[in-house]
């Protein structure tokens, strides 16, 4: 077997990578607002161990991350996951002119 020498370059961040940026983001908005650990896991109804592990991006659990946003008042975050499409083709105008054939049809 003949393995390839060059350097992989990712191309794509790896989960670790994602939840490290959420824990740090959560980090950043804790401390913009000078609330520390214990009080927002408090305040969130999360164990202060789960409010860490979500923060150091070492794993957590939906409702952790959602509780802990709600507490921060953050929760439309989560709106940006996956937006609500604003066109609908169902209700798009048939303004599309009908296609036409390259030649007449026999009949």
């Amino acid at each position: 077997m003949v393995y390839n020498t060059t350097i992989m370059v990712r191309l794509y961040p790896t989960i670790a990578d994602i939840e490290t940026q959420i824990g740090a983001a959560i980090r950043a908005c804790r401390l913009d607002r000078n609330i520390d650990q214990a009080t927002l896991a408090a305040r969130a109804g999360v164990s202060l161990t789960a409010f860490k592990r979500l923060e150091a991006g070492r794993g957590s659990t939906l409702r952790t991350l959602v509780s802990v946003l709600r507490a921060l008042g953050r929760e439309s975050w989560l709106d940006t996951l996956a937006p609500v499409a604003t066109i609908n083709p169902l209700t798009m105008p048939q303004t599309a002119r009908p296609r036409q054939r390259a030649r007449k049809s026999k009949g």
